[in-house]
């Protein structure tokens, strides 16, 4: 990939150079002063990106998948029930991680592009005796936006704990666990926390830890265990080192870089930064006339974009674009892979970014004969973009 390529895939994503700066900075003892004061800051900020003062989080090296995997490791035993509300790949993948762990599962399923129905989601969380509910808020193979506060709330009304699934979501799309009462909010770096990937995160309640604490068994795996973190987390923000796995130090310090600068942007300005592409994005989407996968806006996510190809266009085109300097995502859901592609707006996407990325699809669907109105979708994004008045 060309530097002058623009990576708008929806994860890895464009890092700012001070959180580059901070990655490859000379690597300092993982039980120096300056290290542990950075990694205990950068715990308690990411409670504040979760709105989750009253949360325990966790920074762990490892992907996303690793941040689930934590979370069903610690909450579920062999035996208990889990209700996965289900909108695409990685819903499958917890559902496979749950099953793993012994759980009983039942899903609560929609058509790819559509939300489960949430009168069924309340009648299964009212009859099934669920020890938790899990929930994809963006599941990035769909594009798919879950009424994440809706679901949380209908778990916490039935003693059912909550996992939110926040990889394509955090710090993109509006979330406020404490006041919501989300039990678990899990993520990884390298989308709209904006840090290269490798670190594991995860906003954990008091409830959800009184319920491990609480276990009849061992958790089966040592490294997922909140036993052996825990206590190396609590000890880091309160200013002491502590051992037991060596932590990815300049990951965690380009983490402290990212998360202030989210904090001084300010979360709700920052939700509403992402709201504003997505809005212009989805302006030039109706102009070139490409068919969105979600179903609906209510339903579309604010942090990237899955669009059917049009007629005549397919898989290849993804290269394309490509040479029009401008990186895309090809299609990820098993039922649709080559029959969409998919374009990632969060983190740093500027107003500008999204102009070049709309101007470089527009050229190369021109080129695959896909008949629009020239010009008409940089036009409609702009438009989106511009202040009222």
């Amino acid at each position: 990939m060309s530097e002058r390529d623009l990576l708008m895939i929806p994860g890895p994503v464009e890092f700012d150079p001070e959180v580059m700066r901070a990655l490859g900075a000379k690597t300092a003892s993982h039980v120096s002063p300056e290290f542990i004061a950075v990694f205990g800051r950068a715990l308690q900020r990411l409670r504040e990106v979760c709105l989750a003062p009253s949360a325990q989080p966790f920074v762990v090296a490892g992907s996303g998948t690793w941040a689930m995997e934590m979370a069903v490791a610690n909450l579920v035993e062999p035996g208990e029930r889990a209700l996965v509300v289900n909108t695409g790949y990685f819903s499958d993948r917890m559902a496979t991680l749950l099953e793993r762990y012994g759980a009983e599962v039942v899903q609560a399923r929609a058509t790819p592009g559509e939300v489960p129905d949430l009168t069924e989601v309340e009648r299964l969380l009212a009859g099934g005796r669920f020890k938790l509910m899990t929930v994809t808020h963006v599941d990035t193979s769909t594009g798919v936006l879950t009424p994440a506060e809706t679901l949380v709330r209908a778990a916490h009304r039935h003693g059912v704990l909550s996992v939110v699934d926040g990889v394509c979501a955090t710090a993109g799309e509006t979330f406020h666990q404490d006041a919501w009462g989300a039990d678990v909010y899990l993520t990884a770096s390298q989308k709209a926390l904006g840090v290269p990937p490798g670190l594991a995160l995860l906003s954990v309640s008091r409830r959800a830890l009184d319920s491990w604490r609480a276990r009849r068994t061992p958790v089966r795996s040592l490294y997922a265990d909140f036993a052996e973190w825990l206590p190396i987390m609590e000890a880091y923000e309160a200013g002491r080192a502590a051992y037991f796995a060596t932590p990815p130090v300049n990951l965690v310090y380009a983490l402290d870089v990212s998360l202030g600068q989210l904090l001084r942007e300010g979360m709700e300005a920052r939700f509403a930064r992402h709201r504003l592409m997505a809005r212009a994005f989805r302006a030039a989407w109706r102009a070139l006339g490409l068919r969105t996968l979600p179903v609906s806006e209510s339903v579309a996510a604010h942090t990237l974009s899955a669009l059917y190809f049009p007629e005549g266009v397919d898989a290849a085109w993804v290269g394309k674009v490509r040479e029009q300097g401008v990186v895309l995502a090809g299609g990820l859901h098993p039922q649709l892979k080559a029959r969409y592609f998919r374009v990632g707006h969060m983190n740093v996407v500027s107003p500008g970014d999204v102009l070049a990325t709309v101007g470089a699809i527009e050229r190369a669907l021109a080129v695959a004969g896909h008949r629009f109105a020239p010009d008409s979708a940089v036009a409609a994004a702009q438009a989106a973009l511009l202040p009222p008045g």
